[in-house]
């Protein structure tokens, strides 16, 4: 019986953390990917024909429509979908920063030097890549926002001065707008940096 527990509870675990590798979630030990789970987790997926719309076109023939309405049917058309943000390749990493402040820690560093590495990578060297800052609900909303786009603005500046083109980059603050943990407002994993690949 216990056996078979274990391995229920071996079983569930890894669904979980399954779930929590989709688009946007790796797990290490410093709370960040390493360079290679980063780099897959950012790198552009193939589009598939689920983004395509596709209006089918009518057959006169077959169900008689008024002249007016023939004359108006658009024949069949395939238009590529805008994929929503939240769809794109995306990683959020805790990324350290001093206490009301926008100076990285040293371990905030550490995490973007694997971020850096891995943008440079050749799956990843031709994207250009979003950096938004979050922070949780303590504070101002106004406070927040400036807090979460200083954030951002300075890992920009840490990428780039370690290699990154200026124009792969772009940065934005989010505030306290998307809380990863909405039912804690103040917990830490809302403080926290998304990276999204735009390409």
């Amino acid at each position: 019986m216990q056996a078979l527990c274990n391995a229920s509870w071996r079983a569930c675990c890894a669904a979980l953390l399954l779930a929590l590798a989709q688009p946007g979630v790796a797990l290490a030990q410093d709370g960040a990917p390493n360079t290679q789970e980063m780099v897959e987790a950012l790198k552009p997926r193939t589009r598939s024909l689920r983004n395509l719309i596709v209006t089918p076109v009518v057959d006169p023939a077959a169900s008689p429509a008024p002249p007016d309405a023939a004359a108006s049917t658009p024949p069949a058309v395939a238009a590529p979908v805008d994929e929503p943000r939240a769809a794109r390749p995306s990683l959020s990493m805790a990324v350290r920063f001093d206490f009301d402040s926008t100076r990285l820690r040293p371990e905030g560093a550490a995490v973007l030097d694997r971020l850096a590495a891995a943008l440079q990578s050749d799956a990843l060297k031709d994207s250009r890549f979003l950096i938004e800052g979050h922070t949780d609900a303590t504070g101002g909303a106004a406070y927040n926002l400036r807090l979460s786009q200083g954030r951002s603005e300075e890992v920009r500046r840490y990428l780039m001065a370690h290699g990154l083109a200026p124009q792969r980059l772009r940065a934005i603050g989010k505030g306290a707008q998307e809380l990863a943990n909405p039912a804690e407002p103040g917990a830490a994993e809302n403080r926290r940096v998304r990276i999204v690949n735009l390409d």
